[in-house]
């Protein structure tokens, strides 16, 4: 199977990770030799916080505020991940990146520097109600720190102001193929147009 990138975008909450596994499990299954690298920034920045640097400090800060952190960082943590593990054959799965728009700019230099053809942009598309439903539950089970009631308040904040431009970005750029995917639906529902949309099936 030749090399495809997909990068996942949308709310808090949005599924970006669920949705993002469902993916790399259907494309190895689909192909028994496809090999995925997975790039959760996410999950880069919680391994990043447990560090004991002062940039670790700030980071966690940052995050327990629900606050978006400058563009630097992710581009950082992402591009590192990517230059060192990347050999040119696996597919790319990008979750919860790009967010801001100048990282935005800088993630779209990847593609033609690694000769890969358009990425594919995957905007899960969730209100902010049906969003603080999913992470009330999410946080009941304890397991994030970024996800109490003020920490939601400033995300949605930060979604409005950062993210929202960045897939308006999207919609119209000739450099990407954007996929708006309705993200009120069941689970499976949700990945079964993924996969039709992508012409994956």
């Amino acid at each position: 199977m030749k090399p495809q990138s997909f990068a996942f975008m949308g709310r808090y909450g949005s599924g970006k990770g669920t949705q993002s596994k469902l993916l790399m499990d259907y494309l190895k299954k689909k192909d028994s030799n496809c090999k995925v690298l997975y790039i959760e920034t996410g999950q880069e920045f919680r391994n990043f916080i447990k560090g004991t640097s002062y940039s670790a400090g700030l980071t966690k800060k940052t995050i327990e505020a629900g606050k978006l952190m400058p563009e630097f960082m992710p581009v950082y943590l992402w591009a590192k991940l990517l230059t060192e593990n990347y050999n040119g054959t696996e597919q790319l799965v990008f979750d919860g990146t790009p967010r801001k728009l100048m990282e935005a700019e800088i993630f779209d230099s990847i593609f033609p520097y690694y000769g890969l053809d358009k990425p594919w942009i995957i905007y899960l598309d969730v209100g902010h109600e049906e969003a603080i439903k999913r992470l009330s539950i999410r946080a009941r089970s304890g397991n994030r720190l970024d996800d109490g009631e003020e920490q939601i308040k400033a995300r949605k904040i930060a979604y409005e102001n950062d993210i929202t431009p960045t897939i308006e970005y999207y919609r119209k750029s000739p450099n990407v193929n954007f996929l708006d995917i309705e993200g009120h639906r069941s689970v499976e529902e949700i990945h079964a147009d993924i996969v039709k949309k992508l012409g994956l099936e």
